[in-house]
């Protein structure tokens, strides 16, 4: 089978090659899936340039990874201890390459039976590609600290990937959601997803905007805290939690004062080391809302598994939407 991989860390263009190779076979508790779309992830830029030797395994007679996280495809093999009825099941794919060198960018993709969930009937590859990480991420900022409903909820970016589906699952949850954005085309995204309030976050004004449309928020869910952290605070309610699930190049200087006197909470979230009672709750979740067409999915840029190189460099610039290989 064809399959992106790469065995040293460096540029896209410098490490990522497409080879032939051994298509994989699952072992006990694992589904093979014919993969349809791949979705890249900003993580896996991170993976490709930060991997440790300890990250790289056998991949037929190399010893690398096949990068990705999350996809969709279809299962047509199961290992012992899966129910063969699961044959032939469309699937959405989360965590593929976390702790296994077989990641979503290949013709065929190896993961535990749990991390291959029924992709309901209607529901589009394109959406099921770009749940995994982001959707599976939003899904716990909003409910690490329990559930949002009725409570006001401030998404930073929101027409970014983890963004968007903040806003989608907090408004099923029942939260008033505001969304803070960089200019009009995402104004409109962030919009069509559902958000109570709009705000460009360059505006002077921008907290005022948040403070008069839904008053003091209750939790943050934060992209940038080294950037935001003063708008963050001007708008956090007392005992306001402020959830971060990125790192940015340079880390925050806490103005502890200001978050010991209204005594508010700061949260860190990372997809990988998510305990994984939440992570199956978010899927559980997540597959409920698209059997009930409540999730929709951002503008899709499609590359062949050949481009992969031209695909992490699309993700790079910071294209908005979601960027996949289709391996259709």
């Amino acid at each position: 089978m064809k399959a992106a991989f790469f065995d040293t860390n460096g540029p896209a263009k410098t490490v990522l090659r497409v080879l032939d190779v051994a298509r994989p076979e699952p072992g006990p508790g694992q589904v093979r899936v014919r993969v349809a779309l791949s979705a890249i992830n900003p993580g896996d830029m991170w993976m490709r340039t930060n991997s440790s030797p300890e990250d790289f395994g056998p991949v037929g007679e190399l010893r690398g990874r096949i990068p990705h996280q999350d996809g969709t495809g279809e299962i047509d093999a199961v290992g012992t201890g899966v129910d063969p009825s699961r044959i032939g099941e469309r699937v959405w794919i989360w965590m593929a390459g976390s702790g296994t060198p077989w990641g979503t960018a290949a013709e065929w993709t190896v993961v535990p039976s749990e991390q291959a969930v029924r992709l309901p009937e209607g529901a589009s590859d394109e959406l099921g590609a770009g749940l995994g990480i982001p959707a599976m991420t939003a899904h716990r900022c909003l409910h690490a600290d329990g559930s949002p409903k009725d409570r006001a909820v401030l998404v930073a970016a929101g027409a970014g990937a983890v963004g968007h589906y903040a806003i989608e699952l907090g408004k099923i949850a029942g939260a008033r959601v505001v969304t803070t954005v960089s200019g009009a085309e995402k104004a409109a995204l962030a919009r069509a997803a559902g958000a109570d309030l709009v705000v460009n976050y360059r505006d002077a004004d921008a907290a005022r905007q948040i403070l008069d449309g839904v008053g003091p928020v209750d939790r943050i869910i934060e992209v940038a805290l080294t950037d935001n952290l003063d708008l963050d605070l001007a708008v956090a309610a007392p005992g306001a939690t402020i959830v971060t699930y990125a790192a940015q190049p340079v880390d925050p200087t806490l103005p502890v004062f200001r978050l010991l006197w209204p005594n508010l909470v700061l949260r860190f979230v990372l997809f990988l080391t998510t305990p994984r009672d939440a992570l199956l709750r978010a899927a559980a979740e997540i597959t409920s809302a698209l059997e009930q067409d409540l999730l929709s999915p951002l503008p899709v840029h499609s590359f062949g598994l050949d481009d992969v190189a031209a695909a992490h460099e699309a993700v790079e610039s910071g294209v908005t939407g979601k960027v996949v290989l289709d391996l259709r």
